[in-house]
């Protein structure tokens, strides 16, 4: 697997004749100065390019989020022919150097290394059995790029993501502020569209976060809602109208099975997905400082006592996670979240 943005030339002639020609069209300006050492390149690792990691790639370069973008996979084929397909769209494209290979030497020097691999459910497969084998799988990745990048920030898509960002937290040695996972922040981009929806209003105006597992024990914190600015639920009952307590957990139950629709009908989630981790990308990479609802390392926050991460609403910058927001929750929030936390470290418990 060649690790070039271009297919290598067949010899160094050749390689002399594309230099010739290249000359031929430019003159050097006399006396300039180098390049500015302080001008930053940012360099993006996928690692897995499935459905997943292909959408996530095509959107951080659509968006021109990286000067140099890395693809890995154990599939050698696939995983050429994917950097191909993507380096054929180079004229409509940022210019972007586009690596693939099997091998992690291909990862060296990246800020941000994004993990999709993970291993297929076999029918009969227990949910546990799955996650060991995806938990032995991250021992083969985690480390690599650790070692390739120690200075990176590692976020993890792959599921079951609360459970497998700390284990990816554990086996790169990283602090805890530079391993995150994807956790609930598409969750709040279906929360935020469905609540739009029902109110009939744009959901960029709309704030609204699911907190907690990326799954079943998630927590939707309604009395954060607001809408231009308007807290919804106070508003409602100070202007004496009522809402039905049922309506609020549909909308609940609609985000969590949405996915599950998803899947059943097209076989796989990928474009929400991919808009989410580059919406994530451009906060960490462009020291945004903004703030979503992210798994992070939660002990300590709201009561949790677990060493778990589960989504909070952090800030994201430069460093990774630069805090995690004061969300006023209710006293029925936060149990419900130390719930999620309970749920989360069952599972992690029973990993070997």
């Amino acid at each position: 697997m060649e690790e070039t943005s271009l297919p290598r030339p067949s010899s160094s002639s050749s390689l002399n004749i594309g230099l010739d020609i290249a000359h031929a069209f430019f003159k050097p300006i006399q006396g300039s100065a180098p390049p500015s050492t302080t001008k930053r390149h940012n360099k993006i690792t996928v690692v897995g390019v499935g459905n997943v990691g292909m959408a996530i790639a095509q959107t951080i370069l659509t968006q021109d989020l990286a000067d140099e973008l890395a693809l890995v996979d154990a599939k050698a084929d696939k995983l050429r022919g994917e950097m191909l397909d993507l380096q054929h769209a180079a004229a409509f494209l940022p210019r972007t150097r586009i690596l693939a290979s099997v091998d992690y030497q291909v990862t060296a020097g990246s800020d941000l290394c994004i993990v999709t691999a993970g291993a297929r459910q076999i029918p009969g497969e227990s949910r546990l059995n799955l996650l060991q084998r995806n938990v032995a799988l991250f021992s083969k990745i985690v480390p690599d790029l650790a070692k390739m990048s120690p200075d990176a920030i590692l976020l993890v898509v792959s599921n079951p993501v609360d459970v497998l960002t700390h284990v990816a937290w554990k086996l790169s040695g990283f602090p805890s502020n530079r391993v995150i996972g994807s956790g609930t922040n598409l969750d709040s981009s279906r929360f935020r569209f469905l609540v739009a929806d029902h109110l009939d209003v744009n959901a960029q105006d709309v704030q609204a976060y699911i907190v907690g597992e990326h799954g079943d024990s998630s927590v939707a914190l309604w009395s954060s809602i607001s809408v231009g600015g308007v807290p919804v639920l106070s508003f409602l009952e100070k202007q004496e109208i009522a809402y039905e307590k049922q309506t609020l957990e549909n909308i609940h139950r609609a985000v969590v099975d949405s996915a599950y629709e998803v899947i059943n009908l097209k076989g796989y989630t990928s474009w929400a997905i991919g808009y989410s981790v580059a919406n994530l990308a451009r906060s960490l990479l462009r020291d945004q400082r903004r703030i979503h609802p992210v798994s992070v390392l939660a002990k300590g926050f709201y009561g949790i006592e677990q060493e778990v991460f589960l989504s909070l609403p952090a800030q994201l910058g430069r460093g990774g996670v630069l805090s995690v927001a004061n969300v006023n929750m209710t006293e029925e929030e936060v149990q419900a979240l130390r719930r999620s936390a309970e749920t989360i470290f069952q599972v992690q418990s029973q990993l070997n």
